[in-house]
């Protein structure tokens, strides 16, 4: 039986080679929209602002508001007799908190804080002190003070003069360091600590 014939390509029997079309070029991702502003600290005006400024002056550094929160920022040395007025004549008669935070740069590296309300005003305020490291203690204006100035001074160094048995509350004694220090290696201090003291090494 003669092969059969096998019906060649259309144009004599050859495809033609397909040619590469070139990439089309990716449209550049439209760029991020930019963040809103967030909220910023406002003046802070209101008659106890004016008594405060008119008694104490340039101690009252800074009266401001953020997210509704008010506070003053007030000089170191005037801590005292501003905390004695807040107490006395304005009301703020219970000590919420007290705290530090820690800002190596600055010259006045540590900033304490005072939460304060009131109960006859049913009023929160906010007092930041800044201060190199030492500070007026306020333990005989409230008496709560004792225990918070000394996890400070446990946590960040902070002296506060005056008090009256100012030694670590959380740390044992020996503890070489401030842990909440920006600049202090916490999980070195507690090798070298447990070595020292327990004569293991740390799990840390």
């Amino acid at each position: 039986m003669a092969d059969e014939q096998k019906p060649e390509a259309a144009g004599g029997g050859q495809e033609k080679p397909v040619v590469p079309q070139a990439a089309k070029p990716v449209a550049a991702a439209p760029a991020a929209p930019a963040k809103p502003a967030g909220p910023t600290p406002q003046p802070w005006d209101s008659e106890m602002v004016t008594r405060l400024k008119a008694r104490f002056g340039a101690a009252i550094r800074e009266a401001s508001t953020y997210l509704g929160q008010n506070y003053l920022v007030v000089d170191p040395a005037s801590i005292l007799e501003i905390c004695g007025v807040l107490c006395d004549e304005e009301q703020f008669n219970m000590l919420a908190d007290l705290t530090a935070a820690d800002y190596p740069k600055k010259p006045e590296r540590f900033e304490v804080i005072y939460q304060l309300y009131s109960f006859p005003r049913n009023e929160r305020l906010r007092v930041k002190a800044p201060t190199a490291e030492k500070i007026a203690s306020v333990v005989d204006i409230w008496k709560a003070a004792n225990w918070l100035e000394r996890e400070a001074y446990d946590m960040f160094g902070v002296i506060f003069e005056g008090h009256p048995d100012l030694r670590r509350i959380l740390l044992p004694e020996e503890w070489q360091g401030f842990p909440l220090r920006k600049d202090h290696h916490i999980l070195q201090q507690d090798d070298q600590w447990v070595r020292e003291n327990l004569g293991i090494e740390s799990g840390q």
